[in-house]
């Protein structure tokens, strides 16, 4: 029977340890192996981390502090906690006489369902302009439309106030200034008797009822159009502003008509109105234009932060 030598293979070729020498390889050790940049790119990365490290950290860079727990003074003094206190005490008082009257089971229970009743009761009347928040439910319902806009883009500022013009007029007010991927639109949110019909005339006239609402498209259109003109000398070059009004109350039976110049629609149909448009404005342009906005069109109530 044939033998084989040492460091040759059964073939008659030199093994990998004879071209190597004769002397073992040392053990590689973890740290290496991470550092080896061929297993690199098969070790998953943490987000904003290095491979094998902690999450949000990168070579060469000391992880940052982390944040200290915060104290129950802190916590006393934090207007979010501040303005659960009283609801949930109110909700843990009442459940408890519930729950001496009847059971630990129905004192749960109604304390719950007094906490979500309160809770959306709050959320149906809060708005970030404060003189909203005891009335103009219109104005409200359309803030809560626009809110999801933000991840697609959109800027908006909320019950600016229109400058005086050249000859001293101003008593306009744009509910909701939207500046955005698809551009600039000045939209004023109404709300109507839902029990007349709205109709139009030739896309020259608008009726709720009886009534001629000429006015009030003329106004939202010289709101527009006053915007427009301070926007464009802050920024050097043109930014149109397109007037629309969202009516809530009656019910209007197209999706979006231009009325003298003024798109009017329904108020559910508010957020639908900007989505579905071109775009036309760079993300750059849309912040150049939101921070002229800011400065050009002050807030309509000066207790509004």
């Amino acid at each position: 029977m044939a033998t084989t030598k040492r460091g040759e293979t059964g073939q008659g070729h030199p093994s990998e340890q004879t071209l190597r020498g004769s002397k073992p390889r040392p053990s590689r050790s973890p740290r290496d192996l991470l550092n080896d940049p061929r297993l690199r790119r098969w070790i998953p990365r943490p987000p904003g981390g290095a491979p094998g490290g902690s999450p949000g950290t990168s070579p060469g860079k000391p992880p940052g502090k982390p944040r200290p727990p915060r104290s129950a003074r802190d916590l006393r003094n934090d207007p979010r906690v501040r303005q659960w206190v009283p609801r949930v005490g109110v909700a843990l008082l009442v459940g408890l006489v519930v729950t001496l009257m009847f059971s630990l089971k129905a004192g749960v229970l109604v304390a719950a369902l007094l906490l979500a009743a309160d809770t959306y009761r709050r959320s149906r009347t809060s708005s970030t302009v404060v003189a909203w928040q005891k009335s103009s439910a219109a104005e409200r319902r359309t803030e809560r439309q626009l809110r999801s806009l933000a991840k697609n883009g959109y800027r908006i500022l909320h019950a600016r106030a229109v400058p005086r013009d050249d000859e001293g007029v101003s008593d306009g007010k744009i509910d909701h200034l939207v500046v955005g991927p698809s551009g600039v639109y000045a939209i004023d949110s109404e709300k109507w008797d839902r029990r007349l019909p709205v109709r139009t005339l030739s896309h020259r006239k608008l009726f709720h009822g009886p009534f001629n609402k000429k006015d009030r498209l003329d106004e939202a259109r010289w709101e527009a159009r006053q915007a427009s003109k301070k926007l464009t000398a802050e920024v050097g070059f043109e930014v149109p502003v397109q007037p629309s009004v969202a009516i809530y109350g009656p019910s209007i039976p197209w999706k979006v008509m231009r009325v003298r110049d003024v798109d009017v629609y329904a108020g559910n149909r508010a957020r639908a109105y900007l989505r579905r448009r071109p775009k036309i404005l760079t993300e750059a342009d849309v912040q150049r234009i939101f921070q002229a906005a800011e400065a050009a069109l002050p807030p309509k109530y000066p207790t509004d932060n």
